[in-house]
């Protein structure tokens, strides 16, 4: 099936997260200087002094802009969704709607975003440090991953073949980044064929 940004879109794909709100030119770089630290540093070792000092402003106006540490770090996991979901959406839209050329575009797309970020997934990293707790932050990491089983569910037409796909996807950013393996976007390309090829035309 063709995956588009356009009102053809099922609904279940169409993003449905919670708008970013808009931001001053001092809020904006907050969020750059934050975004860049987090993903960089972890969550829990960036204090607010850092990321002011970074953006060239004062920690009364990250306060000011966000209220929190708490709710600046659910922004930048936010912020970031929307960014790849975007990214994604774009991508499979241009392409065939053959439901296999979309799977393995999935990940042409995942290396492609990865590039030389070496640190892993965002929201997997994340989740290492807030999860069982109440942070503001965890549903949003939730819900990344829970579009993105989704996404597999849908272009695949089958559930059973999107969860195992969708464990792929995972295995892969993990290899790209803590493997230091190379070669994992292309071997998971091969497993995504083999199991592609079991699936009904």
């Amino acid at each position: 099936m063709p995956i588009s940004l356009d009102a053809t879109t099922p609904a279940e794909l169409r993003p449905v997260l919670q708008p970013l709100p808009p931001l001053t030119a001092a809020g904006t770089r907050l969020l750059e200087a934050a975004s860049d630290l987090f993903y960089d540093r972890g969550v829990r070792a960036v204090g607010v002094d850092l990321i002011a000092e970074t953006a060239g402003t004062t920690k009364k106006t990250l306060y000011d802009r966000f209220g929190s540490k708490d709710a600046l770090v659910a922004l930048y996991l936010l912020r970031r969704a929307h960014r790849w979901r975007e990214y994604l959406l774009a991508r499979l839209a241009a392409a065939e709607p053959d439901p296999r050329t979309q799977v393995l575009l999935v990940f042409d797309a995942l290396e492609a975003w990865m590039g030389t970020q070496r640190r892993g997934c965002a929201f997997v990293n994340a989740y290492a440090e807030l999860g069982g707790s109440d942070h503001p932050a965890v549903p949003v990491i939730r819900a990344e991953k829970a579009w993105m089983r989704t996404l597999f569910d849908a272009l695949t037409g089958d559930p059973d073949v999107g969860a195992h796909i969708h464990l792929i996807y995972e295995g892969t950013l993990v290899l790209l980044t803590a493997g230091a393996d190379p070669e994992a976007a292309a071997e998971a390309r091969r497993a995504v064929r083999s199991v592609m090829a079991r699936v009904a035309p």
